[in-house]
């Protein structure tokens, strides 16, 4: 956007923290400060589970802060923004009333007068192309139109601050090009009479999105977080000028760094380190991917139709994954020892071609060895080991789990570990009784 970023910011954190749970041990951010401010467009961008959704709504005042503050222009914020129209991911429209209806929803409590608003939402209905289906209901029309009714009805309020979490992931790839495309001019032109003056009241927009190339092609800066908990890794100004050319060198330049700064912290290069600090503790757990057994089995045998190799943006978009839950699924390779990431290139190890020769038992049994060199798992099996009938329930395994990884989402690490472990016969569990018991014997060694 054109304009200046005088005067106080549209919103603000600072130092705002958002817990899962009322111990505050556990949080989704930690400790974010962040502007928003007046002629910019801000992309949130960041892996799965760096709290890039929860940052945005701690932002508008959908949710409050554990711990910091949130400001509106220099005040602190009560409620919710009320300078904000919102985009959803999904399209939360209500089925029992119409398109035209369903944009209206967003003048409620605006107090305008009834013509005033009949015709901003004539001309916001207009504005995104669905001029012919007002009366049509949502299970009428299409998922793209849909999201294009959620954007009407975000731009109906005249927001000075759009904001969209993920606008165009539940779409396909040529909807949501489509719509990139809308919002691409709404960021680019301040021209009243060609965007209207719905579109003309949005000052500023803050988009959340996993996508690396939408992210450059609309913002002018990039904030980068990591994870566990949430946190700001870096904030990338984006100064390639408009008409922004995905092709163009200086686009995939920016491109390529933005996927660096995320690669370097989801699949670090091994660097040297002293003796003692090489590895964790024994007997101490260690964060795991939250991925499933059939993801990593399958981003192996795409890898190795492609010759075994492959560079990870490549892979990427072979998946049907967002780029965050792409590196989780190969780091959880990686920690198995079946995949190794040498700079930015995934690539089959010895191992992990054993493991796609082998037949079933051969693959449980290699899955059994990798797991206990795991500290998780080594962990889970020892306190196992020493409980009475070596039986414990889940919510006994998870306080163990969080008193050691107060940040993990423990119940999702609970059913990691038990997914892999059931299928490698390392451990079992008890759907009925909610118990989780060593397997006797084990599986044997694997050849």
């Amino acid at each position: 956007m054109s304009e200046a970023t005088n005067g106080t910011p549209i919103c603000e954190a600072k130092n705002v923290s958002v817990a899962y749970d009322a111990a505050r041990v556990r949080f989704a951010i930690k400790d974010v400060s962040l502007a928003i401010n007046t002629g910019e467009v801000v992309a949130i961008l960041g892996p799965s589970g760096s709290g890039k959704s929860t940052l945005l709504r701690a932002l508008i005042g959908l949710l409050t802060p554990t711990q910091g503050t949130v400001l509106a222009h220099g005040r602190p914020l009560t409620g919710m923004h009320p300078g904000v129209g919102l985009v959803f991911q999904s399209f939360a429209l209500y089925p029992w009333l119409t398109v035209r209806d369903n944009i209206a929803v967003a003048l409620d409590g605006l107090n305008l007068p009834s013509e005033e608003g009949r015709k901003r939402v004539a001309r916001c209905i207009e504005m995104v192309g669905l001029s012919g289906f007002e009366e049509a209901y949502p299970k009428e029309i299409s998922g793209g139109m849909k999201q294009r009714v959620g954007f009407a009805r975000a731009l109906t309020s005249a927001p000075e601050l759009l904001c969209m979490d993920e606008p165009f992931s539940a779409l396909d790839v040529f909807m949501a090009e489509s719509l990139r495309g809308e919002v691409y001019r709404l960021v680019t032109s301040r021209d009243d009479a060609v965007v209207g003056d719905a579109l003309a009241a949005v000052k500023s927009v803050l988009i959340i999105t996993h996508n690396i190339d939408e992210a450059v092609f609309l913002a002018d800066r990039v904030v980068v977080l990591g994870t566990q908990p949430g946190h700001i890794r870096t904030i990338v100004p984006v100064t390639i000028p408009h008409p922004r050319d995905y092709q163009a060198p200086a686009f995939r330049a920016m491109v390529q760094r933005l996927h660096d700064v995320i690669v370097s912290e989801q699949l670090p290069e091994e660097a040297p380190a002293p003796a003692a600090a090489a590895a964790p503790a024994e007997g101490v757990p260690e964060p795991l991917p939250h991925v499933f057994i059939g993801e990593v089995f399958g981003l192996m045998e795409m890898l190795r139709d492609q010759g075994s190799q492959m560079d990870v943006f490549r892979l990427d978009q072979q998946t049907d994954y967002d780029f965050g839950h792409t590196l989780a699924v190969i780091k959880m390779g990686e920690m198995l020892d079946f995949l190794d990431t040498p700079r930015n290139t995934v690539l089959l190890t010895p191992l992990g071609n054993k493991f796609l020769d082998a037949d079933i038992n051969l693959r449980k049994s290699l899955v059994n060895q990798q797991l206990r060199t795991l500290a998780t798992f080594r962990f889970v099996a020892e306190i196992l080991n020493q409980a009475p009938n070596k039986r414990l329930t889940r919510d006994v395994v998870e306080e163990e789990l969080v008193v050691r990884m107060p940040a993990e989402d423990v119940a999702k690490l609970f059913d990691t570990i038990v997914g892999w472990a059931r299928f490698a016969q390392l451990l079992g569990y008890s759907t009925e009784t909610e118990e989780l018991f060593l397997e006797a014997p084990n599986a044997p060694p694997a050849t």
